[in-house]
């Protein structure tokens, strides 16, 4: 199953990365880091035009870092006791739905 768009943080703004998700099709929403916003603009006119940044979209991805970590102060999950993923996934819905509740 594809995602129609990703949210990543700096750690994944390698060119590598990003040129890898565009040949899949996918959108993707990443902030360059300073060091490539600098290589970049030393390049001048070369070195192309940044990258499309959405900041209403990025903001969303707070809501998902939250979640996983409530999900790792369940210690069970956090340290993937369960040899099987079955069984974590069974753990993960089980500390989800008592987070719902």
């Amino acid at each position: 199953m594809r995602p129609a768009h990703v949210l990543g943080d700096k750690g994944y703004s390698s060119r590598a990365i990003r040129s890898w998700l565009r040949r899949r099709g996918i959108a993707h929403t990443i902030p360059e880091r300073a060091d490539q916003v600098r290589n970049r603009l030393k390049r001048g006119s070369r070195g192309g035009r940044p990258p499309a940044f959405d900041k209403q979209l990025y903001k969303r991805r707070n809501v998902v870092e939250r979640c996983f970590n409530r999900l790792k102060q369940w210690r069970g999950i956090a340290t993937r006791y369960d040899k099987t993923a079955e069984s974590y996934q069974a753990a993960v819905t089980l500390a989800s739905l008592l987070m719902w509740a």
